[in-house]
């Protein structure tokens, strides 16, 4: 049988949406498992806009689903229309939009608040005991709305490899169990049928990241 996924996305670009090849590498390896794909996103204003070539906010505003929309060659519906029960499995890239448009990590950390529809998809899907897969920085809204979860973002021990480890930690602050793994690797949540990877939270080779990905996303296949 078809497996149907729902990918949420963020925005488009690392800093302010959606990393790019996370969301991509998602959708190839969907494709290539035959995966039937539908994409969403929220249908608000993003927290601010980047100019990336600097890496600094501009004064401009943009709309998450409108940019998102950029990444899904235009076919993109709003979040708000997701439909737990025409879908097996749930996917959702890193990126700060994560933190900044899902969630408000960025701001808050452990004291953040995950987006009402983000929250309500998360919450649907695992109460339905449908797998979610999550890469990058996007365990840590399973960190907020699934209380006691286990997962990864890679390594808790800063180094150049493993810049942001320092999230690995404040998620245990949070109650989760975090466990130590390697950029081509996954930790899955059996009991809550959760499959999360570190990607681009490991300063790694594009190669790598990809392959990590596909782990996650054959992984969540497998559960659906």
């Amino acid at each position: 049988m078809v497996k149907r996924v729902a990918v949420v996305l963020s925005g488009c670009g690392v800093y302010d949406g959606t990393e790019v090849h996370e969301a991509s590498a998602v959708l190839v390896h969907l494709s290539r498992a035959g995966a039937k794909v539908q994409m969403f996103a929220p249908n608000v204003d993003q927290m601010h806009v980047v100019n990336h070539a600097i890496g600094k906010p501009t004064e401009e505003k943009r709309n998450v689903l409108q940019e998102s929309a950029r990444i899904a060659r235009g076919d993109v519906t709003d979040l708000s229309k997701l439909d737990v029960s025409g879908h097996d499995a749930l996917i959702i890239p890193g990126g700060f939009g994560v933190a900044k448009n899902l969630s408000t990590w960025a701001t808050q950390g452990k004291d953040c608040s995950v987006q009402p529809e983000v929250e309500k998809a998360i919450k649907s899907f695992h109460k339905a005991g449908k797998p979610i897969g999550l890469c990058c920085i996007s365990p840590v809204l399973a960190a907020k709305t699934l209380p006691g979860c286990e997962i990864t973002v890679g390594h808790d021990s800063e180094c150049e490899k493993w810049p942001y480890a320092q999230t690995a930690c404040t998620m245990k602050e949070m109650g989760c169990k975090h466990v130590n793994k390697n950029v081509g690797e996954v930790h899955v949540d059996v009991k809550n049928k959760l499959v999360t990877t570190s990607a681009f939270m490991c300063n790694a080779p594009i190669h790598e990241i990809f392959d990590g990905v596909g782990v996650m996303v054959t992984d969540v296949l497998k559960l659906a």
